[in-house]
């Protein structure tokens, strides 16, 4: 059975990082420290504006009060450390962050000439192992607390120097299991840094029953839904959690999702050669969602040392597409970015993790 858990649920509210609260939770916490209200409004600023990575660089607090706060190892702002950063030929720019306990989570800038989206990982490692994923293959350490899942978007802000659009929850782990700080962290994105809900996608294998939980907050968000087979037998091959949640049972939830917020889906199909990318899947694939208000995004497999499977040709692509076209399926293909920076999401992190190994055995 899935646990859904929340990595803050038994901490107390005072001990949270700065980072993550709400300007009305950072003016009620000021106060507390027998500040004036505007101090929140200052302290906020930032937090999400101007890049705080320390209370000491606050220098609109008066000296005296910075220092008693630094002097409390109690009070923390939240940001983690950049591990190890690598820019592509295409400008994607991939970060390893070293969390405050000494965990590595990864996540990535990906910059058009129109906009900077980040692709936000939710947990450190993935419990749902995904057999064709590098991250899957790296195993589960923990849920990402709300401030660690906030810090990824302000890194790469940050660093790349340009303002953050989209943001797409694609990245390490699986954000359904990690429910309460997903929402939390949507909210902080969206009324916090300033970024658009419509501009926000939350990609899911899918738990039971969590989709249409996730569509009764009402958010304007997009969600993902990762398929990556045409039928229940193929589906299990691949993903091994979805012999608990059967392919008719998760279509009923994305149903549900649809009749709920009025909201179309995207359903996200890796194509694996050999596997799933005949003519005759994406006929099955058409016959799977007809009369779904959704759209299918088409992912060519970005090979990973550690799974045996294989990019399929340009022409079975294109072929699988025509199909889905004829059976008036609206889908697009994602051309993979930063391929000379191990861009499969957990590529980099499970490098990480063999040198470290190897550095361990000498």
């Amino acid at each position: 059975m899935f646990m859904l858990t929340d990595t803050v649920a038994t901490t107390s509210t005072k001990d949270l990082p700065l980072l993550g609260r709400s300007l009305s939770e950072l003016t009620e916490w000021v106060e507390l420290q027998g500040q004036p209200r505007y101090r929140g409004k200052q302290l906020h600023d930032w937090l999400y504006n101007k890049g705080a990575q320390s209370l000491e660089e606050i220098t609109v607090f008066p000296k005296a009060w910075r220092e008693e706060m630094v002097a409390s190892s109690a009070i923390k702002i939240g940001r983690s450390q950049v591990h190890l950063h690598k820019q592509t030929r295409d400008g994607t720019e991939k970060f390893l962050l070293k969390l405050a306990d000494g965990e590595i989570v990864e996540t990535v800038g990906i910059p058009t000439s129109k906009r900077l989206t980040v692709c936000v990982s939710t947990q450190v490692g993935c419990p749902m192992a995904c057999d064709f994923c590098a991250t899957g293959k790296g195993g589960f350490r923990r849920n990402l607390a709300k401030h660690e899942i906030i810090d990824q978007v302000l890194t790469v802000q940050e660093t790349m120097q340009q303002r953050v659009s989209h943001i797409v929850f694609m990245g390490m782990g699986e954000p359904l299991l990690n429910y309460e700080n997903l929402v939390g962290a949507i909210a902080a994105i969206n009324k916090d840094i300033g970024i658009g809900q419509r501009n926000i996608t939350v990609s899911t294998v899918g738990i039971p029953n969590q989709i249409p939980r996730f569509a009764k907050e009402h958010l304007q968000v997009t969600l993902a839904v990762s398929l990556h087979a045409p039928t229940q037998q193929v589906r299990a091959q691949v993903i091994p959690s979805a012999d608990r949640y059967p392919l008719t049972a998760l279509m009923d939830d994305c149903r549900a999702y649809v009749e709920i917020t009025g909201r179309r889906i995207s359903f996200e199909y890796t194509l694996l050669a050999g596997v799933n990318d005949d003519p005759e899947q994406a006929e099955e694939l058409a016959y799977l969602i007809r009369g779904f208000q959704s759209h299918v995004n088409l992912i060519p497999y970005n090979p990973v040392s550690d799974a045996d499977y294989q990019r399929p040709t340009e022409r079975a692509i294109q072929t699988f597409v025509r199909v889905l076209e004829d059976y008036k399926i609206a889908v697009s293909v994602r051309r993979t970015r930063g391929l000379d920076a191990d861009a499969a999401c957990g590529q980099l992190r499970g490098q990480h993790q063999k040198a470290v190994e190897r550095n361990l055995l000498g």
